[in-house]
């Protein structure tokens, strides 16, 4: 039997009262879908996050309110609590509230958390998918995360728990999976990460990208492998965002991206 449900997904009409989660990609303002476009043209209120490329919010309408909330370096963020309350706030009072998220707001974005804010608030939300850097920073290094014959499982995992420490999951078993392994988020934890990993028994010499800024002109791409991995990158000083690629894919698309994007600086481990 199929069930129809109303769907969550965001139309190109912006209704007032109502709160839209939308993904602003990877950093590319190219890169944003037209549905993302459509809404900053509609939004009274638009709260963003620290995004990799702020020059998305060149579509927002002269009128709009647009407030910061995201994560920044040395200075303290903002507390989910209050983003979900200014959003709520904002719905309530007629206005079009946009949550913009780099990547896609529902892979590793608080989504899903605000989502359920707002349900509990009795505020309607929708979603406007973004292209997530899980996706998005291996294939602008020329890196398939699937590869017939080398790969045929991508785990997306993020090195932050709810309390900023590596998460609590089956490393070991992750290590063995003989999959790509995408990492969020990581770049502060790759010595805990490939200890949990190397101890889970994956090779020394597997493969990693370390892909820096993905789809910005400062993108920048170390590649390693998981025993040297830590001080390597270390000595590169690859600036964030980082995404890292652990498997055998990422030792991939070395020469392609040479040629099929231009401009592109390596730091080769």
């Amino acid at each position: 039997m199929i069930v129809q449900i109303s769907s969550a997904l965001a139309g190109p009409q912006f209704p007032a009262g109502e709160v839209w989660l939308c993904g602003a990609g990877p950093g590319d303002p190219d890169l944003l879908t037209l549905r993302a476009v459509q809404a900053l043209g509609q939004a009274d209120l638009i709260l963003h996050d620290a995004l990799p490329g702020r020059i998305a919010l060149r579509h927002a309408r002269r009128s709009a309110e647009i407030v910061a909330v995201g994560k920044r370096k040395g200075a303290a963020p903002v507390p989910q609590a209050k983003i979900n309350a200014r959003l709520i706030a904002g719905a309530r009072a007629g206005l079009r509230v946009l949550r913009l998220k780099g990547g896609d707001p529902f892979t590793f974005g608080r989504g899903g958390e605000e989502a359920l804010a707002c349900e509990a608030a009795g505020i309607t939300w929708r979603v406007i998918p973004g292209i997530s850097a899980g996706m998005a920073a291996p294939a602008a290094a020329g890196i398939p995360i699937t590869h017939r014959g080398m790969a045929s499982a991508v785990t997306f995992v993020t090195a932050h728990d709810e309390t900023g420490a590596l998460p609590e999951l089956n490393w070991a078993a992750l290590a063995q999976s003989g999959g790509t392994i995408a990492a969020f988020m990581a770049l502060s934890r790759l010595d805990e990460l490939a200890l949990r990993l190397l101890a889970g028994g994956l090779d020394p010499a597997t493969p990693v990208a370390l892909i820096s800024q993905a789809s910005l002109p400062g993108q920048a791409i170390l590649r390693t492998t998981l025993g040297p991995a830590t001080l390597e990158a270390k000595r590169a000083g690859l600036p964030t965002p980082c995404m890292i690629i652990i498997g055998a894919v990422a030792a991939l698309g070395q020469r392609a991206i040479t040629h099929a994007v231009g401009g592109l600086r390596h730091a080769h481990g």
